[in-house]
């Protein structure tokens, strides 16, 4: 019970400097370049991608038999706008997660080292940096926990769209891919690789649950995909609007991960460090122990 307590309450100190460093103008100013950036490929993915798409899953409904009834039953009611509408929903669906990894990358590329800097400078300006990360790993991690949202995202698609499963199935991947992501990003520069692998290990829960969090923050910018025929007569905007969400929720995670992993941190270090003291005061006690035997 201890544990619990003394763990909820490092989530909530980390938290709360968060949310303050968030409102910070130079994290604020933060969200600037991955926005252009992500914005950019975003609109060239809508731009060479929609239509195609479109056409493809329009191409699978025109196929399926069960999608023909619906179709004529659609047309019968004189419905048809209903259905354009539906198969550009579903295509930019399908395109939203490319928008998240695109993102992700970015926040993890050029604002996370701002954000370690911003963090250990202000807070922990005396943990030493090992560097047990780097540009490459974080692509690496990034890539590989993507592929693994994007399986899961596709496969439970048609679940998305009943709200009782979009409340619960879009949190969960999020909350995953955001701790994998993270938590790596923000032990790179001061922890090796054992460190991070041990604090991974023995802080699993907190981390998962800060992940839970952020993937509920994460299903609000996927809202703005409900809005039906608005949705598509405004995407630009909407798009726009999603990925700029999505951009102040990753550094808004990074900097809660960030506070509590280097928290956590230092403190295995400091833990360490005691045993090692402790160590040779150990040993002597016990050579001295023993010299009463060995004289007998």
């Amino acid at each position: 019970m201890t544990l619990i307590v003394a763990g909820l309450r490092d989530i909530f100190s980390a938290l709360s400097k968060a949310v303050v460093s968030q409102l910070h103008p130079r994290m604020l100013l933060l969200t600037l370049m991955p926005f252009v950036f992500s914005v950019l490929i975003s609109a060239l993915l809508l731009w060479f991608g929609l239509q195609p798409l479109n056409d493809l899953i329009d191409d699978t409904f025109m196929r399926s038999e069960g999608l023909q009834l619906t179709q004529g039953l659609l047309a019968w009611l004189g419905a048809g706008a209903i259905r354009a509408a539906i198969l550009s929903m579903l295509a930019m669906w399908l395109l939203l997660p490319v928008m998240i990894l695109t993102a992700l990358v970015f926040v993890g590329t050029l604002a996370m080292p701002a954000i370690n800097r911003h963090v250990a400078g202000g807070q922990y300006p005396d943990l030493v940096r090992r560097y047990g990360g780097s540009l490459w790993g974080t692509l690496w991690v990034s890539t590989i926990s993507f592929v693994i949202f994007l399986f899961f995202w596709v496969v439970t698609l048609p679940l998305s769209v009943v709200p009782p499963f979009t409340f619960l199935i879009h949190p969960a991947l999020w909350g995953w891919l955001t701790y994998r992501v993270m938590a790596y990003d923000a032990l790179a520069e001061h922890a090796t690789i054992e460190e991070r692998r041990r604090l991974m290990r023995e802080h699993r829960r907190p981390l998962l649950l800060i992940g839970a969090v952020v993937g509920a923050l994460g299903a609000v910018p996927a809202l703005l995909w409900l809005g039906g025929a608005l949705t598509v007569i405004f995407l630009p905007l909407l798009a726009a609007g999603a990925v700029w969400l999505y951009i102040v929720i990753f550094i808004f995670s990074g900097l809660w991960f960030q506070y509590y992993c280097l928290e956590a941190l230092a403190r295995q270090r400091l833990g360490e460090a005691q045993m090692a003291a402790q160590a040779p005061v150990s040993l002597t006690m016990s050579s001295h122990t023993i010299e009463p035997a060995d004289n007998l």
